[in-house]
């Protein structure tokens, strides 16, 4: 199965601004996975964004797990994103946001 088709990645960049959203619907197995890329990225990098854990009792087919940096001035959340990225073997971000 296509990676992308079980984690949607969507990005978002403004000035100063970055943030990822990965959503993995209700598999609890892949959010455990997610979270340790994140856990482990963040140790390589001594960088720590935001995280958010977006959680729907309604529709269980958005959850996701969204992370953000403010102020980046030096554009360094993008090195952070390609690293989780990687680590969860997806290639590509969703268009539609």
């Amino acid at each position: 199965m296509d990676r992308c088709q079980e984690i949607k990645a969507h990005i978002r960049m403004e000035e100063r601004y970055e943030g990822l959203s990965l959503i993995f619907g209700d598999n609890m197995t892949l959010k455990n996975e997610i979270l340790q890329a994140i856990n482990d990225t963040k140790k390589e990098t001594g960088k720590a964004p935001f995280i958010f854990d977006k959680v729907s009792n309604d529709r269980p087919d958005i959850q996701c797990i969204y992370m953000e940096f403010h102020d980046d001035v030096h554009r360094e959340a993008g090195d952070f994103f390609t690293r989780i990225l990687q680590k969860l073997n997806i290639d590509h971000c969703e268009k539609d946001i």
